[in-house]
């Protein structure tokens, strides 16, 4: 059971100051983001604070007078029962803004990095996720290590060397020492995994050729529920955000010729630390290393061209722009809260001419599904050659492999064996070709 269904909801507080060039329909969506993630974390937000600005109070984030608002409604919810664990802030502030913030209205003080970063360390699952998440967290700590010597008062000052500690260094020097090793131990241990996971990689391609997919996207934009459809395989399913980290690879089902393998990546967000998209590199390298990508949007989201310019923002960074894509707007079938069928056509009406390539469908619907399997398997089978292949009778014991690695669209015989029509990459057929005439050899 997850820690969030284990745990009684707490109580927190989002805050955020809205800049001159952020829209109201961009400071909107990034609240709503916000909220969602908070409850991902098991929050249950109590308020919103927001405050117009034309740059952030330097000292504490806030003005003097929404400091104080803050302060009189974290007092006024604990004298009701309801204490305000958190106060979680939609943007990224420095060490002692948070501190000075925190000081002021009585409650933690969590900024939207720190809140992110909090998801990946509850759901990273595999070796390579924890280590990247912890690296993350430990490049995000350091520089705030100056903020808590000052709390800690004399503590935190310089003492003579003892132990493990030089001479004169002190507590936050040493405690950034330490961080600075384990990062390095850390990226040892990714750079070593990393090796592994390439070793893996050329061996499915070699297998497989090159039909790999990749489902990309928004966070919660339905790319897991989406990879269930296609591959009929148990992955997890969550309404939260930033419910799937590690990578998780499956073959397409119904298979096909060539045999296609799918891939799930960790969803992306506006405002993704960059600590996080470089330390998840390796998670994304699914996607600089797939012939397609499954570029999957939520249909029914406001906000999804947002979404859609953050994920070509991210990719680019990856170096994966270029790499083919089909976008897939799902979720269409939740359009106006669902049930309303007119809306649905319109909006998807709309999509279509706006994205001629597009498919707009449900990852619900198994016709929609249905619809984008064929769609992957014309991808892949573009390139597919027509050729024929001799098995002599001796050597029938292989048909098998035709048919594993290629199109059978005819056959016929002859009193020295079968002749097989196909369609198939032109690799497959090549090494098909060499493996029949040594077998034949090998008989004579």
């Amino acid at each position: 059971m997850s820690p969030d269904q284990n745990e009684k909801a707490r109580h927190a507080v989002v805050a955020a100051v809205q800049l001159p060039s952020v829209s109201d329909v961009e400071f909107a969506a990034s609240l709503a983001e916000l909220r969602d993630l908070a409850k991902t974390l098991g929050y249950k937000v109590m308020h919103t604070f927001t405050q117009k600005r034309t740059a952030f109070d330097a000292s504490a984030y806030f003005g003097v007078g929404k400091r104080e608002e803050i302060r009189d409604y974290v007092t006024a919810a604990e004298s009701e029962g309801d204490a305000v664990e958190a106060v979680l802030v939609d943007h990224e502030i420095s060490p002692s803004q948070a501190r000075n913030l925190e000081n002021e209205v009585g409650a933690d003080v969590m900024d939207r990095t720190m809140v992110i970063l909090e998801i990946f360390h509850r759901n990273a699952r595999s070796r390579a996720a924890r280590a990247q998440v912890e690296i993350a967290r430990l490049a995000y700590m350091a520089p705030r290590l100056r903020e808590l010597a000052k709390l800690a008062g004399p503590q935190g000052r310089q003492r003579s060397g003892t132990g493990g500690r030089g001479a004169g260094e002190s507590h936050t020097e040493l405690d950034r020492r330490k961080i600075r090793d384990r990062i390095a131990e850390l990226q040892q241990e990714i750079d070593a995994m990393e090796v592994e996971r390439k070793t893996q990689r050329a061996r499915r391609q070699n297998r497989q050729g090159g039909a790999n997919v990749a489902l990309v996207g928004y966070t919660n934009a339905g790319k897991s529920t989406l990879m269930r459809a296609l591959t009929g395989s148990e992955v997890l399913v969550a309404n939260k955000l930033f419910a799937t980290l590690d990578t998780t690879v499956r073959t397409l089902h119904p298979e096909s010729i060539p045999r296609v393998l799918v891939s799930d990546t960790v969803g992306f967000i506006k405002n993704l630390p960059h600590g996080l998209v470089a330390s998840f590199k390796t998670t994304l390298d699914e996607a600089l290393d797939a012939a397609l990508l499954l570029h999957v949007i939520d249909a029914s989201d406001p906000g999804f061209e947002r979404q859609i310019d953050v994920t070509d923002h991210v990719l680019a960074e990856i170096g994966a722009d270029d790499v083919p894509r089909i976008r897939v707007f799902n979720k269409i079938d939740q359009v106006n809260g669902g049930g309303d069928a007119a809306a649905q056509a319109e909006h998807e009406a709309a999509l279509r001419a706006k994205y001629p390539d597009c498919i707009v469908m449900s990852a619900r619907r198994p016709d929609d599904v249905a619809r984008l399997h064929r769609a992957i398997v014309a991808f892949f089978q573009r390139d597919l050659v027509e050729d024929e292949l001799f098995l002599p009778w001796s050597a029938q014991q292989l048909r098998k492999d035709i048919y594993a690695h290629c199109e059978v669209v005819g056959e016929r015989h002859d009193e020295a064996g079968a002749f097989f029509s196909v369609r198939g990459e032109s690799e497959a057929l090549e090494r098909l070709k060499d493996q029949f005439a040594q077998a034949a050899r090998e008989l004579q």
